[in-house]
């Protein structure tokens, strides 16, 4: 098969990159490395990674037009400084609304997108969520920016999976407590923990139900969470035994 991976330097992207390499996919991957690091990814004869940016149009046209992927699994997003609203709009909404049309021009097979659990607002209305909960992204930049990628995606006509995400760890990870909390203990700074609780899944957990998706699997809106949540003060404890 003939894979599309945006954002392939980064965790969930090079996680599942390496996945479909081993099992003999071609693929093509594009990042423009403001979050993913190139060791994340090892040269492999059926890999080509282009280091540019999803939010320019005639770019990812002719990367899809070029290579004509079976399918498209768009993981790239902006999150790293929730005040850059212009980046969060550029690359999550206009980098996605390019993916999807490009998927539509070139009848891409599938195109499987990654949506964050902020959609639903910082004070959901039921536990546990579920799909049928409002969508409340008004909370952050990035979760209004990748709310409206996810809508472009449904407009596509492509067919398509979204996955709504709760927290996403791996050994490639560099958002999130678990890295900030060992950057700052690691160089003696102090750290600042809130009484939250989050869901946290392991990344090749989330990758190996892709790689099914990417195969066909499923259609339409899902979840993937642990079902579980655990204090941000349990991490920080963990984390500053082991720092």
């Amino acid at each position: 098969m003939k894979v599309f991976v945006t954002g392939g330097s980064g965790l969930v992207g090079s996680t599942l990159i390496d996945m479909l390499l081993a099992r003999g996919d071609a693929v093509l991957a594009v990042d423009n490395f403001a979050t993913g690091r190139r060791d994340n990814l090892t040269p492999h004869p059926n890999l080509r990674l282009v280091e540019d940016s999803i939010a320019d149009r005639p770019v990812v046209d002719a990367l899809v037009g070029d290579f004509h992927p079976d399918v498209v699994i768009h993981t790239a997003a902006s999150y790293k400084d929730p005040d850059d609203w212009h980046t969060d709009a550029l690359t999550n909404c206009v980098g996605t609304a390019n993916v999807a049309r490009a998927c539509k021009d070139h009848k891409v097979d599938r195109l499987i997108y990654f949506q964050t659990a902020l959609c639903y607002g910082t004070k959901p209305h039921e536990r546990p969520i579920t799909l049928s909960h409002p969508i409340e992204p008004a909370n952050s930049s990035y979760a209004i920016s990748k709310t409206a990628g996810e809508h472009y995606i449904q407009y596509s006509g492509v067919d398509w999976v979204t996955f709504r995400l709760a927290n996403i760890v791996g050994p490639r990870n560099v958002s999130g407590p678990l890295p900030i909390f060992f950057d700052r203990l690691s160089r003696g700074k102090r750290c600042f923990v809130t009484e939250a609780r989050r869901d946290f899944v392991f990344v090749r957990d989330l990758a190996r139900t892709v790689v099914r998706a990417a195969d066909g699997a499923g259609h339409g809106t899902y979840h993937f969470s642990s079902g579980r949540d655990v204090a941000i003060k349990e991490l920080y404890d963990a984390v500053f035994e082991m720092a």
